[in-house]
């Protein structure tokens, strides 16, 4: 029989097991020596000088590292059916490479997660210009977005954070000045919350979302080919060859987009269906059968047969944009010191659909004064 979460922690808290990285505690150890409070230390400094920090939370087994730059989830640990730890996101060990990189690892993504066609929309008769940082489009709120800022972190409990920002009107070519609050929580269950909060003076568009990295054998083991994934949704939204959605909301049935039933990633990810020529793999907006909902609702999971962990993930958006990590080439290196190669790692992104505010079929990414920008979105972590 596979043990259940709580017997693989108890197990692995009497065993101590050894840190997982050098002069941090295991979860289960943590949680043994009652080690429950946010950590904060130094990670490193911007070139201009500027501080950022790294929080560590534990509990429930699991343990979560946050960058105070870009909001980043720099570690993310758990254990596996054995009790065995590892990191289960990918990311770097030092504050140099995310300065640069343009993978978005572990991110904070905004205004505007995914493409906006152009970079351009209209809003209430306004024509607004964002940068174009991916082609002809606009990408993750430009080249200098959220996950490009300094958030300011507190402690908001035993087991998390809230992360705070004021972008200002302007900022991206974003109008209204849009204020932001984050809460990463870890419950006792040892499952990841994400809760985004936002208002602004001024219309403007906002579709928040974090850029999570997975793979569920731990960070730098190799492919994800492997992992199963289930994604309840039986429609997608094809693209064009630059990635902008098509318009259509199209049935996944007898396509490699059909995750309804679960399947391995790689099963399909090599036909030779045109959508994924355009993005070298998935890269693709799944429609969720449940809409958008005031409670997290199930959107997908994803299971490692060789190691038991599996994720389910639940939210209270729309869509969900899976990405099989397609453009990872090998010249990043990873935490354990490996390279990152194609389909190391992916990604499911919470988050309304690409291009909304120039698909007016789609549903809306608009925020008025006087309104509240709310989303949520849960990973709970078992094994079996």
């Amino acid at each position: 029989m596979t043990p259940d979460r709580r017997t693989v922690l108890a197990s692995a808290a009497v065993a101590g097991l050894a840190a997982t990285t050098t002069g941090l505690a295991t979860p289960a150890a943590a949680e043994g020596r009652g080690d429950a409070q946010p950590r904060r230390e130094t990670f490193g400094h911007l070139p201009d000088g500027t501080r950022v920090d790294r929080w560590t939370l534990a509990r429930g087994g699991t343990r979560l590292a946050v960058l105070s730059y870009g909001g980043i989830v720099q570690r993310l640990e758990t254990p596996d059916r054995h009790g065995r730890t590892a990191n289960v996101s990918l990311g770097f060990a030092t504050l140099e490479p995310y300065l640069t990189a343009t993978t978005y690892f572990g991110a904070l993504i905004g205004r505007y997660g995914n493409r906006i066609a152009g970079g351009r929309f209209t809003l209430d008769g306004t024509t607004h210009q964002l940068p174009l940082n991916d082609g002809p489009n606009s990408l993750h709120g430009g080249n200098a977005g959220f996950d490009k800022r300094v958030w300011e972190i507190t402690p908001a409990g035993p087991a998390a954070l809230t992360l705070h920002r004021v972008s200002p009107d302007g900022e991206m070519g974003y109008p209204g000045t849009l204020d932001v609050t984050v809460t990463y929580t870890l419950t006792d269950d040892g499952d990841f919350r994400i809760d985004y909060a936002a208002t602004t003076d001024a219309p403007t568009v906002v579709n928040l979302t974090n850029h999570t990295y997975f793979n569920l054998a731990g960070e730098g083991t190799g492919s994800i080919l492997d992992h199963r994934l289930e994604i309840a949704a039986a429609r997608y939204t094809p693209v064009d060859a630059t990635l902008i959605p098509t318009g259509e909301l199209a049935s996944v049935s007898g396509t490699p987009f059909d995750f309804r039933r679960g399947k391995p990633v790689g099963q399909d990810i090599r036909r030779g269906h045109p959508q994924l020529g355009h993005g070298k793999g998935f890269d693709h907006n799944l429609v969720l059968d449940k809409g958008v909902t005031r409670r997290p609702g199930h959107a997908a999971t994803l299971h490692h047969p060789a190691s038991g962990r599996t994720m389910t993930l639940a939210t209270t958006e729309p869509g969900v944009q899976f990405y099989s990590g397609n453009f990872l080439d090998g010249a990043l290196v990873g935490t354990t010191g490996n390279a990152y190669r194609q389909s190391d790692g992916l990604c499911l992104e919470t988050q309304h659909y690409p291009d909304s505010p120039n698909q007016p079929h789609f549903p809306s990414t608009v925020l008025r004064p006087g309104q509240t920008y709310r989303s949520s979105t849960v990973h709970a972590f078992t094994t079996r």
